[in-house]
């Protein structure tokens, strides 16, 4: 069986280093990274991942956008699971990023890292290549 693949989308490298030591110690996962929404948009076209963890405020080309031109596209890609990790967290945030095609919301800083676990386990236990794409709407 092949490992998951994840895409850390973070643009701050220490909040990288971090996430990706996390994702290291629950798992065998295969891991990329990116520090903006235009690279793991390349990423994305050349290697599909399995789930994205995906930072909402970054330079180039935002999260909000990046998961809106990820649910924009055709085929499987346009289902892959998206959780945003930001520290947007604002009344309303969580609702924007949900309306933008994120599957779920965790709140930096992570200060109980059974959460990401959690949330990441979830989504890779589903299989989402034949699912609907997230119902998005303009903001």
């Amino acid at each position: 069986m092949s490992r998951k693949k994840i895409l850390v989308v973070e643009d701050n490298d220490d909040n990288r280093y971090i996430l990706v030591l996390r994702l290291r110690q629950f798992g065998d996962f295969e891991i990329r990274e990116a520090s903006h929404g235009q690279e793991a948009l390349d990423i994305i076209a050349k290697e599909p991942p399995d789930l994205m963890l995906l930072d909402l405020k970054l330079p180039i080309l935002d999260g909000w956008e990046t998961a809106r031109r990820i649910r924009a596209m055709s085929g499987p890609l346009k289902t892959l699971p998206i959780i945003a990790v930001t520290a947007q967290a604002m009344i309303g945030d969580k609702e924007q990023a949900l309306a933008a095609g994120c599957n779920d919301y965790i709140v930096k800083p992570i200060i109980d890292a059974k959460v990401v676990k959690e949330k990441v386990e979830r989504f890779l236990s589903q299989d989402y290549s034949q699912a609907a794409p997230v119902n998005t709407c303009p903001l």
